[in-house]
């Protein structure tokens, strides 16, 4: 990495707008998941490893801190980022990148889930591209706030997080070493032979895993092309949290049956596809029961006909439910009262048997 001049202030204002970022929106997690995210942001924020235990008594006293630092911070504005003598929206990712990139730097900033902003600034690992999408993917987080997504796709680009992903997967297999239920995870870990070293397997599941990634990113890619803009605007301009999670799962539902699923079960890739399944839950897996459906089949037949269906089906279910759902929002009279309507019945939404409940996650 070339050092760009004021890097240390450029950290400091990015990590900034960071933590308004978390004082508007972080505690809004459910009790269990925002302590559970804020120890893995205390490991981070330290530099310690995955499978260091953190001082209770000095997590307490960070936590208590980092609370008080929130609410002074709550009603602040964002920052500009200055590069080099300029200064950028932070949100103009594009830019701010064109100014990062020649320097081994990677800068990352948009709306998430409930419209949280997520910013981070990080060495630059590796640049491609894959059906046509630029691919970013970044190494060591100089700042980042607390829920760090793994990856995304924003404005035509695939942003891969590997330090994200690693301490994501550290976090699924720690909570599932509890109760070590079984299940898809179960069936993962198996397959990488998991024996009770976490942090090996989390290693050979991260640089593994990264592909399957990678695949469900290039299928929000497509179907962005299907959708077109309209999509975006839609989701950004819904403003109930249900109606929101239903339009998320829709499209998530969607992008891996167009890539993720068809990719796994050409390369017979049986770790991932579990892997995949162990985290198919929430609205997802409740508007999609056919495809676990065909996950068992596969699991106990070794037969992957009923799965390959599930997602011959859901390619053509899911890219319908997105257009109904576009068609109902822009409908005169519609809007988002029109989603909240079809969420008291989504019945004819679910692929597969079942009921189906839209819940919060």
């Amino acid at each position: 990495m070339t050092m760009i001049r004021d890097f240390h202030r450029l950290v400091g204002t990015v990590q900034r707008n960071c933590d308004i970022a978390d004082a508007r929106h972080a505690r809004d997690m459910t009790l269990c998941t925002y302590l559970l995210e804020m120890r893995e942001f205390y490991r981070w924020e330290h530099e310690m490893a995955l499978d260091a235990m953190p001082p209770r008594d000095a997590v307490g006293r960070w936590l208590s801190e980092r609370e008080a630092r929130w609410a002074d911070l709550e009603e602040a504005p964002l920052e500009p980022l200055e590069v080099a003598g300029r200064h950028y929206d932070p949100f103009d990712v594009a830019a701010v990148n064109d100014a990062l990139l020649p320097h081994g730097l990677l800068y990352g900033g948009g709306l998430g889930r409930f419209r949280k902003p997520h910013f981070f600034l990080a060495e630059l690992a590796a640049r491609g591209a894959r059906e046509g999408f630029p691919v970013l993917e970044a190494g060591c987080e100089y700042a980042r706030d607390i829920g760090a997504p793994p990856a995304a796709f924003q404005a035509g680009v695939i942003v891969l997080r590997h330090d994200a992903w690693r301490r994501w997967l550290w976090g699924r297999i720690e909570v599932w070493g509890t109760r070590a239920p079984d299940g898809p995870l179960a069936e993962a870990l198996r397959c990488y032979g998991h024996a009770g070293d976490a942090a090996a397997t989390v290693a050979r599941m991260a640089e593994a895993e990264a592909g399957t990634l990678l695949l469900h990113e290039v299928g929000e890619g497509r179907a962005e092309r299907l959708l077109g803009p309209a999509w975006g605007e839609m989701v950004l301009a819904l403003q109930g949290r249900r109606a929101e999670l239903l339009a998320r799962a829709v499209r998530d539902n969607l992008a891996d049956c167009l890539s993720t699923l068809p990719a796994l079960l050409e390369q017979g890739r049986d770790a991932s596809l579990h892997f995949h399944f162990a985290h198919f839950e929430g609205v997802r897996a409740a508007l999609f029961p056919l495809a676990m459906a065909g996950w068992r089949a596969w699991r106990d037949s070794g037969d992957p006909a009923p799965l390959r269906e599930a997602v011959a089906a859901g390619r053509r279910h899911w890219e319908g439910a997105a257009r109904r759902l576009l068609a109902l929002h822009a409908a005169p009279g519609g809007g988002e009262a029109a989603l909240d309507t079809l969420l008291e019945t989504p019945g004819d939404l679910v692929l597969g048997t079942g009921c189906c409940t839209v819940a919060m996650e």
